[in-house]
């Protein structure tokens, strides 16, 4: 069997997991073929690191080139990880220009740009997946097979609670993510990881969403008010890594993009702390929060049902004792994690659930959904974790919801947002 084609958009940090995944790990069934970029420093960047592990480097495009690069590089699948909103453009292209897409997530930003890719995929033959790594995530994957096999009976309710501490919550507030323009905010760019999730736990779609959110620790006037503003704590030391050294400061010079900004300076347009109230079509209800100003991070999960309950704690760090300029996901943090797993069935004690944890890459996801996407073909699933764009699509209808209740103050029906009926 002939190896597919792939090109890679966008060689930020995100990239180095899937050019490596295809170009090393999975060399087998796959060929990378081109980088298109608006940066040419940074693809050289990828290109060195793709010789230092004896594969030869690829063409570098800019990307006003893309759909040159298609042709001349006869792309079978495009690879989508560019600043989030320019995910549709890449994406409809790509499609119309009949190739396959993985796109990182989120698919989008916005309503009109989901609507855009949709319809790309309606008048075309390709197939968009939208990586969300924490599928394959083990201890996620043990929540999923619980629940389908009615561990605790029909789902009445869910409570998560999602913790990112400081260094990795206010990473968000140093690149470009800090514009809502670029990200759709923490509701879309980092809540469709765990709205995802949920649609996959519970067996069910968001049907009325009613929000809360604010700006309440970082951002200039907060960072002035809590005593932060000038805390070398916050300091990324990008110059202490070399790979993000290469990648960012090396690279100002071309476009001018500063990956660590001061979270407290001026410019910071997303909300921080933000409460969601979720009534599912299933009947479920879920109350769900996102702090980013936690001192440890991790995430709780408790479900409800007409058997019992579901109990998850996942400490990813139990504090944070120092700003290293660290990569999420890539490499763990130094400080001490663990996960506990839990289900009490009615008149019964409770059962603990011995977890397979690891702490590397989103507790290992990483490996295993590159594994998945870029290995041999006809790989079995039975839990379901590849996402395709309908998936996508229903992640993004929790955010965008929460972001208009923000301004609203009402609840508001995902339908009269995005109809995926």
């Amino acid at each position: 069997m002939a190896r597919r084609r792939y090109a890679v958009v966008g060689t930020g940090s995100r990239a180095e997991r899937h050019v490596h995944a295809i170009a090393v790990e999975h060399a087998s069934t796959c060929e990378l073929v081109a980088f298109a970029d608006v940066n040419r420093t940074r693809m050289n960047v990828h290109n060195d690191r793709l010789t230092e592990s004896g594969v030869e480097p690829v063409p570098a495009y800019d990307a006003g080139d893309f759909l040159k690069m298609l042709d001349e590089q006869r792309v079978d699948v495009v690879v989508v990880t560019t600043v989030d909103r320019h995910h549709e453009k890449y994406v409809v292209e790509a499609l119309d220009a009949g190739r396959d897409v993985v796109t990182e997530k989120p698919m989008t930003t916005d309503v009109p740009s989901a609507r855009r890719i949709l319809d790309a995929v309606h008048r075309n033959d390709g197939t968009v997946t939208v990586t969300f790594n924490y599928r394959y995530n083990p201890v996620h994957e043990k929540v999923r097979a619980l629940l389908a096999d009615g561990a605790v009976g029909e789902i009445g309710s869910v409570h998560f609670e999602w913790l990112l501490d400081t260094r990795h919550g206010a990473d968000y507030f140093r690149r470009w993510h800090r514009d809502k323009a670029n990200s759709g905010g923490l509701m879309v760019h980092k809540a469709t990881h765990h709205f995802d999730l949920l649609n996959w736990w519970v067996g069910s779609v968001p049907e009325t969403v009613y929000a809360h959110g604010r700006l309440f620790f970082y951002g200039e006037e907060n960072g002035k008010r809590h005593g932060y503003a000038q805390d070398e704590r916050f300091d990324m030391k990008l110059e202490q890594n070399d790979w993000l050294k290469k990648l960012y400061v090396d690279a100002q010079h071309e476009d001018g993009y500063r990956r660590d900004q001061n979270p407290f300076e001026p410019g910071v347009s997303i909300e921080d702390d933000m409460s969601v109230l979720v009534r599912y079509a299933s009947g479920a209800n879920l109350t769900y929060h996102l702090t980013a100003y936690s001192p440890w991070e991790g995430y709780r999960l408790m479900v409800n049902g007409s058997k019992g309950r579901l109990e998850l704690e996942v400490v990813e760090n139990s504090w944070v004792s120092s700003q290293n300029p660290s990569v999420h996901g890539v490499t763990a943090n130094p400080e001490q994690g663990w996960a506990k797993l839990s289900v009490q069935r009615l008149f019964e004690e409770r059962e603990d659930v011995p977890l397979e944890y690891d702490r590397d890459g989103h507790g290992g996801a990483d490996r295993r959904m590159v594994d998945a996407l870029y290995g041999p073909p006809g790989q079995e699933d039975p839990l379901g974790r590849k996402a395709t764009h309908h998936d996508g699509a229903l992640s993004l209808l929790t955010g965008f919801a929460a972001n208009r209740s923000f301004e609203t103050g009402q609840p508001v029906h995902v339908a009269d947002v995005l109809d995926l009926r």
